[in-house]
């Protein structure tokens, strides 16, 4: 993966290797690291073991956030 850095230009140290990116794999319902299933059964990269862990608990705690927040605006409009 590349970065865009100041002015456009890539910053070569930002490349990251297939091998070393994390996923989470949907099917399995495991980490992974490196190439494996389909991205579509997946989801990351993520740059740690423990990032691609936690996404699940992250979706989670977004989506009732957001629920939170279209009740609220629900409630604001009646």
């Amino acid at each position: 993966m590349l970065t865009s850095g100041e002015g456009g230009r890539y910053d070569e140290e930002a490349v990251v290797s297939a091998d070393d990116q994390w996923w989470f794999n949907l099917r399995t319902q495991k980490v992974e690291q490196g190439l494996g299933d389909p991205n579509s059964e997946r989801l990351g990269p993520y740059a740690s073991e423990e990032e691609a862990a936690g996404v699940l608990e992250r979706m989670r705690a977004r989506n009732e956030e957001w629920d939170s927040e279209e009740s609220q605006t629900s409630s604001d409009e009646a």
